[in-house]
């Protein structure tokens, strides 16, 4: 008999995040899924049309969604940490007050890390077994990308962090060197376990283009198509335009999405002169990318320069390969290996100019037939790695073992 699963997940439908497909596959498997999400306003900071802060729940694919009152994340600091903490609070009292009965907890784990902590006080009440999905990794992403290094703050986060590692029972992590880490954190490695993100039915390979906002035509389009903040490094892009424009290579850099970064990203764009190599197209859904990277030489993968991205394997590495395009990625650590062993793209190092001007240089005098190979690998590698069939049938195995250690160890303490 199928369990009844609650999912915790500070972003779900109608924002874009992978839990979303997680639950809809779970639900085909004949689970019953319920989500505790807040209100939907990423990555623009408002809520999406027809919601707002006390917006009630809803049906979606089969799923029962709870939505609690959140603050919407905005532009400043301020509202973002309003908004960290308000879904916190709505959760903790939701999980006092509510009478909903579930068989384990699901926590997707992407910043912000607090989101997680209604659903460790759900679970611990209940006695229930929980299990930690972990995208991103805390306090180091507050440290770096927050810019946080309040002494005081820092040790709270650490306090926090290692509540959640000791509160869970199954810790999975969606890159390898998530594991050392957490590791050292002094969690069991038996605890811990590698389930790799895998890429939606809607990215596959778009075999008759057609008409988009991207022009066809002589210049070498490379496509960037995801969230556009400080984190991914798109900063370099208008040096890097401009020294491909000084060398007379023909490069138009198409980028899809919005964030935080984006004004910045034009106006360093209009400063330095090189409009005409930038197509900025705005906010796409998943299932329209494919189609954008039909129309497109290369995709576009880029991090900015630290130690936590060196750790980290963006979604959109499995999204793009499984599209079957060739990758220029500009990037370093566990992502930068797989394109190099996959031999699916270049790759230079994140915050390169000069490696990133050499590699598209390098990719626009490519034969078709090479540029097709960098295709035809990255579709093997997906098949390989990612095969989401495969990767679903890892997650059952792993809800069932524990529930049943979880089921043997709870008779056991009340015998």
């Amino acid at each position: 008999m199928k369990k009844h699963i609650l999912v915790i997940s500070q972003y779900f439908y109608p924002e874009q995040f992978r839990i979303n497909d997680i639950c809809i596959k779970l639900v085909e498997r004949g689970y019953e899924v319920t989500v505790l999400t807040g209100i939907p306003n990423y990555p623009s900071g408002s809520y999406y049309d027809g919601y707002h802060l006390f917006s009630k729940g809803e049906s979606y694919e089969g799923i029962n969604i709870i939505r609690i009152p959140l603050l919407p994340r905005r532009r400043g600091k301020i509202s973002l940490i309003l908004n960290y903490f308000s879904f916190v609070l709505s959760g903790y009292i939701w999980s006092k007050m509510t009478k909903l009965q579930v068989d384990a907890v699901f926590i997707y784990e992407v910043s912000p890390m607090t989101q997680a902590l209604p659903g460790i006080w759900y679970g611990k009440k209940r006695k229930l077994p929980i299990f930690l999905y972990v995208l991103d990794l805390w306090p180091e992403s507050v440290q770096i990308v927050g810019r946080i290094q309040n002494k005081y703050i820092v040790k709270k986060l650490n306090e926090m962090v290692d509540y959640i590692y000791q509160n869970v029972d199954c810790i999975l992590t969606s890159s390898q060197s998530f594991i050392q880490k957490i590791q050292k954190r002094g969690i069991d490695k038996a605890k811990l376990v590698f389930w790799p993100q895998y890429a939606e039915d809607c990215y596959s390979p778009v075999m008759t283009p057609s008409e988009n906002e991207i022009i066809l035509g002589k210049k070498l389009n490379i496509t960037f198509a995801g969230n556009i903040g400080e984190a991914q490094g798109l900063g370099i892009l208008p040096k890097v335009a401009l020294e491909l424009q000084s060398l007379n290579v023909p490069i138009r850099f198409n980028i899809i999405g919005e964030g935080r970064y984006k004004d910045t990203l034009v106006q360093e764009v209009s400063k330095l002169g090189v409009n005409k190599c930038f197509n900025f197209i705005g906010q796409k859904k998943p299932e329209e990318i494919p189609s954008y990277f039909a129309n497109s030489d290369a995709s576009l993968i880029i991090l900015s320069q630290n130690e936590l991205f060196d750790l980290t394997i963006p979604a959109k590495l499995q999204s793009t390969m499984a599209c079957g395009i060739p990758i220029i990625a500009s990037l370093n650590g566990e992502a930068g290996d797989i394109v190099r062993e996959s031999q699916s793209g270049l790759v230079s190092g994140a915050g390169d100019v000069k490696g990133l001007v050499e590699n598209i240089l390098h990719f626009s005098k490519l034969s078709l037939s090479e540029r097709k190979c960098f295709a035809k690998n990255a579709l093997q590698y997906t098949k390989n790695y990612y095969n989401r069939d495969r990767l679903l049938n890892e997650l059952e195995q792993l809800i069932s073992k524990q529930q049943s250690r979880w089921e043997e160890s709870h008779e056991n303490s009340t015998s």
